[in-house]
């Protein structure tokens, strides 16, 4: 058998074995990032105290054990960081780090390069992003979608209120079948005067 062959055999059995993460513990996670990026760097991007308050592997290894959010959060960022992988996909991103498929055809490339002023300005958009949502519905404040629905709730009440409110009625002398005439609802003279007399109405030619 070849050695393709065997590869794809093996990649139906576990389909996660292109995942860079498979078979590496998290204290393995922690020291090559820590070895390549430094504890700055780490809290710059990832803003996890841990990589602040007197940082050490043990203790980090300690609190990321316990703490799944951020546990996954470091392992994302060994995978698109450290291992520079493309892009996942929308159904991926949905799973933990490792339980994602990564494609034969996505391979790791070297490190990104990273900065801590770069992380810090990453983290302030986030910060800025997360205050202009909804605490409660996550939508954007001020959004295209929050107008629209709120004109469209206003155009729907203005059309009842118009329909309400129409000053017109139809004539009683309205026939079936035939285009209905309107009137003023008001008949007073006043509002309603007659048209004046034509004053050439009786004049006859001479004879």
């Amino acid at each position: 058998m070849s050695e393709d062959n065997q590869d794809d055999k093996q990649q139906e059995v576990n389909p996660f074995l292109n995942n860079p993460l498979h078979g590496v513990g998290l204290k393995t996670v922690l020291h090559d990032l820590v070895s390549h990026y430094g504890f700055d760097i780490l809290y710059a991007y990832l803003n996890i105290n841990c990589f602040r308050s007197n940082p050490s592997l043990a203790a980090s290894e300690k609190f990321l054990k316990k703490t799944d959010w951020a546990r996954e959060k470091v392992e994302v960022f060994y995978l698109y960081q450290y291992k520079n992988l493309p892009a996942v996909s929308s159904e991926q991103f949905k799973l933990p780090p490792r339980e994602r498929i990564v494609p034969d055809k996505h391979k790791p490339g070297e490190p990104t390069i990273l900065s801590v002023e770069d992380g810090e300005r990453l983290q302030d958009k986030r910060s800025k992003n997360a205050a202009s949502r909804d605490k409660f519905t996550g939508e954007r404040i001020g959004s295209s979608r929050q107008y629209n629905e709120q004109r469209s709730a206003g155009y729907s009440n203005y059309s009842k209120k118009s329909r309400c409110e129409s000053p017109y009625k139809k004539s009683p002398n309205s026939v079936q079948g035939s285009k209905p005439s309107y009137a003023k609802s008001d008949d007073s003279s006043e509002n309603n005067p007659a048209p004046p007399k034509d004053p050439w109405g009786n004049f006859k030619g001479g004879k």
